[in-house]
């Protein structure tokens, strides 16, 4: 490849093979079912081969066709074991690797926006990159001050082939169905087509790293490598060494799933809270393990990288999802039911049992309910197909329900959160990180307490109270 494939034609006929493919093979295997072969092998066959389609054509067209796979992967936990199985090695390639530019085209573009001494920036660049995204591709180096630095270099005509393949990939979701059963893709699409100018601009990403990067300074768990340079569609960033979150989940062991889950969840919640920022794009890819948490060099802290995708949440994660959470817990139906309505998630046209809203609800919380929660393919997989079967009630209430704009991108990172976390099969504890970040999970009595008693204690007519307290 010397470019993104950028002529529409080829780029629809390549997209198109997709669930053509799916199509064509599905006939193989009941040519092969009929000449008397296993149905299990032939299965098995099956999916694999669609798998590896599946990668060498979201992989080789980058653009919105890999952020759709991307997409995708992370939710491979809520997919049954028969069809997850063939895709998650594929699907996780996806994460950290892709066909890369040709050094001349990477050439071509720093000379563009760095201009004919580019290369008297860096000390050591590295032709060969370190890693491959949707919209660009990762090449370390050392800058002239003598720091190391990760170079994002933008494909070339990348804004026309995001547009171009989720335009394309919207038109075939209905066939692309059997690719992930269960799982409706076009919402899916459309809000990752609504994310495509952010995602582009690396001069928002760059401002949204930084915020990041000076909040996070010093912080004993997360650590965010700081903005060095930025121009157009070249963004160079502090380097930082750690293990993919990726390799974590196919071979960690069970104290770094477990650290790299609890850091997780922290990050998410806590992010909002300090930054007024959702980081927007959880897939592994985008996550490192590093050494050296607050208990010494054996412990880890969470490297963050990519912040393109980002939701501007001023004052944090709205109050009304940690209010609903609590009284979800509490067991209060009507409470429950009346902030949905209020918040736009059920319709002014529709009326629904409280108590069936509560039922709906409480499986999904689980994880809240407990001092400490284990994730694992298994629960995912129940949730999902508690909701995904048209026989079940979970199903016909789920289908009344509706999203309000203002709570789609905040969905989707939870769930595809919560599936990283089923990926790592972590022990969280998750009802921790909620009562410390979550704005609205804990009464504002419990909240205002500890300000009481301080204030109580300054007071010498107070000296009873508080010694009863």
């Amino acid at each position: 490849m010397s470019d993104l494939p950028r002529k529409a034609v080829t780029r629809t006929a390549k997209l198109a093979a997709l669930p053509l493919g799916f199509a064509g093979r599905a006939t193989w295997g009941l040519g092969k079912r009929i000449v008397g072969e296993s149905a299990e092998i032939v299965g098995r066959e099956l999916q694999q081969r669609t798998a590896e389609q599946l990668f060498k054509v979201l992989g080789e067209l980058k653009g919105g066709a890999m952020k759709f796979g991307q997409a995708l992967s992370v939710f491979e936990s809520a997919l049954p074991e028969e069809v997850a199985g063939p895709y998650r090695a594929a699907l996780t390639k996806l994460q950290d690797a892709a066909p890369p530019m040709p050094t001349r085209t990477v050439h071509a573009v720093l000379t563009e926006h760095l201009g004919e001494d580019w290369a008297g920036l860096f000390l050591e660049f590295d032709d060969k990159p370190a890693a491959a995204a949707s919209i660009g591709q990762v090449h370390r180096g050392v800058w002239h001050d003598g720091r190391e630095v990760a170079v994002k270099v933008q494909y070339p005509g990348a804004g026309e082939a995001l547009l171009s393949d989720l335009n394309q990939l919207s038109r075939f979701a209905r066939l692309l169905g059997p690719l992930i059963p269960g799982m409706d893709v076009k919402p899916l699409i459309a809000e990752l087509r609504d994310r495509v100018s952010e995602e582009l601009d690396y001069g928002l990403e760059a401002q949204a790293q930084q915020a990041h990067a000076e909040e996070f300074a010093g912080d004993p768990d997360v650590v965010v490598p700081a903005v060095v340079h930025q121009c157009d569609q070249i963004l160079v960033t502090e380097w930082i060494d750690g293990v993919p979150l990726s390799e974590v989940i196919s071979e960690g062991t069970e104290e770094q799933r477990d650290r790299a889950g609890q850091l997780l969840s922290r990050f998410l919640f806590s992010g909002p809270a300090r930054t007024g920022l959702l980081h927007a794009d959880p897939h592994p890819g985008n996550f490192r393990l590093l050494p050296g948490g607050p208990e010494g060099e054996d412990d880890w802290r969470l490297g963050v990288l990519d912040f393109g995708t980002v939701d501007r949440l001023a004052g944090g994660l709205p109050g009304p999802i940690g209010e609903s959470l609590r009284l979800t817990l509490d067991g209060d139906a009507e409470a429950v039911y009346e902030l949905l309505c209020a918040e736009g998630f059920v319709k002014d046209t529709i009326e629904l049992d409280p108590d069936a809203v509560l039922d709906y609800l409480l499986p999904i919380i689980e994880p809240a309910r407990a001092e400490e929660f284990t994730f694992t393919r298994g629960w995912m997989r129940s949730q999902a197909a508690r909701i995904a079967d048209p026989r079940s009630p979970a199903h016909q209430l789920g289908k009344q329900l509706n999203l309000p704009p203002a709570y789609l991108l905040i969905h989707r990172v939870t769930l595809s959160t919560i599936g990283v976390l089923c990926q790592l099969g972590a022990t969280v504890r998750l009802r921790d990180e909620l009562e410390d970040w979550l704005p609205g999970f804990l009464p504002e009595e419990e909240l205002e307490a500890p300000e009481d008693l301080a204030q109580e204690a300054e007071d010498p007519l107070a000296e009873d109270a508080v010694a009863e307290a």
